[in-house]
């Protein structure tokens, strides 16, 4: 069931009031200690600065112009999903599933760019049939079975989770490019563009939320929002990552008006709500009326979220590419009001963190930067540093499959 859309102008603040209201109704609790924990942390202070800046929006091409980079940005941003199958894809492509949404995407805009036709175009993207996402992706979307009647022969046909990823590609490519070239868009960057210009219109604190209105009202894989037990969440997890990234990619000189992200909510995923599980911040004990307290055993145990807060032991400091081969496995599987509460969760806590990390005297002399570390920086941290050790990338990450959100 999806909830109505929050009233006009506040759409900023209806994610962080609704994720509040659905992680206290689910009994999740954020403690300051367990924040504080967090943030004396040797694991958070050691890789901090360095990691969140690890956005991975830094491409090896050659744009014919600035909204042609736009547009590539925003299709990157509008296929940003595929966390549930993160498994399958690795033992394909052996990348996960960002990685291999930004090598798809690289992969249009190059046929684009060798005159193959605008594939990144309102019309490419109206026509891009399974077919053709398969085949930029470098995956197969058959399965083999037994033949019913032969003995020892299989047989190939269309299926499996690679499938039914390709399949939702597909359709939230075809359905953006029929809404974008029915309107007059001839590409999802222009209308990016238009919607920039207007929130320009507006006063600066509002300027965020009226870009990530016209971003959420105009395109359906772009509506990140549910009903649970009543109520509406609202995460808009990938219209609010567009927008940051738009200002990470062009806001040192920007060529266009880009809003504010400070203040923006965490671009909440499978990730995000994991790790806080894992480092100890959300406490899943008491949230038995959603079957969240069991999902990830012994995960509260103070042993282990101490050894996960300090320093790495030396030997796996850094990743090595022998790690990144080594096919990760499927943390437990979520129904959909599962994974919506665990994502508000991981708003509400990231909220808290940085209100913590501002207070007055929470912080001794040399941690004093922690009072301007903003949300997006804690987003990043979280998602790169899951990454950036060994023992993080082991660590399970909650599953939901047949999602475009996350």
């Amino acid at each position: 069931m999806e909830p109505d859309f929050p009233s006009s102008g506040t759409f900023v603040s209806s994610i962080k009031e609704s994720c509040r209201i659905v992680t206290e109704a689910a009994h999740i609790k954020v403690e300051d200690a367990a924040i504080k924990r967090l943030l004396e942390s040797p694991s958070f202070r050691s890789s901090f600065h360095r990691v969140s800046g690890s956005h991975g929006l830094a491409f090896p091409l050659k744009f014919f112009s600035l909204l042609s980079e736009l547009n590539f940005l925003s299709v990157l941003s509008l296929l940003n999903f595929a966390s549930g199958y993160r498994v399958p894809l690795h033992e394909q492509t052996g990348r996960g599933a960002w990685d291999n949404i930004r090598a798809f995407t690289f992969s249009l805009y190059l046929s684009s760019a060798t005159g193959q036709g605008d594939l990144l175009s309102a019309k490419g993207m109206k026509t891009m049939s399974e077919q053709q996402v398969a085949q930029h992706m470098g995956v197969t979307i058959h399965v083999e079975r037994p033949h019913e009647k032969i003995t020892g022969v299989t047989v190939g046909e269309l299926g499996g989770p690679i499938y039914e990823l390709v399949k939702l590609i597909s359709s939230t490519l075809t359905e953006t490019g029929q809404i974008l070239d029915a309107a007059g868009y001839s590409e999802l960057g222009g209308f990016v563009l238009e919607s920039l210009k207007e929130g320009a219109k507006a006063d600066p604190s509002a300027s965020l939320g009226i870009v990530l209105e016209r971003l959420v009202r105009a395109i359906p894989a772009f509506r990140d929002m549910a009903v649970v037990n009543g109520k509406p969440v609202y995460c808009f997890k990938k219209a609010l990552f567009l927008i940051h990234a738009v200002k990470i990619r062009f806001g040192s000189s920007p060529p266009f008006p880009i809003p504010s992200t400070a203040q923006a909510p965490v671009f909440t995923d499978n990730v995000l709500p994991s790790l806080l599980v894992h480092l100890g911040v959300l406490d899943l004990t008491g949230a038995t009326s959603h079957g969240l307290h069991n999902l990830f055993p012994g995960a509260e145990s103070e042993d282990k979220i101490n050894t996960l807060l300090h320093l790495p032991p030396e030997a796996s400091q850094v990743v090595t590419q022998d790690t990144k081969k080594t096919p990760p496995k499927d943390g437990p599987v979520l129904t959909t009001e599962q994974a919506y509460v665990l994502r508000a969760a991981a708003v509400r806590a990231c909220e808290k963190i940085v209100e913590y990390a501002r207070g007055d005297g929470q912080n001794s002399e040399e941690q004093t930067w922690l009072k301007d570390i903003t949300l997006p920086e804690l987003d990043i941290w979280l998602w790169a540093v899951a990454k950036d050790r060994p023992d993080y990338r082991k660590l399970e990450r909650f599953v939901l499959r047949g999602t475009v959100f996350f």
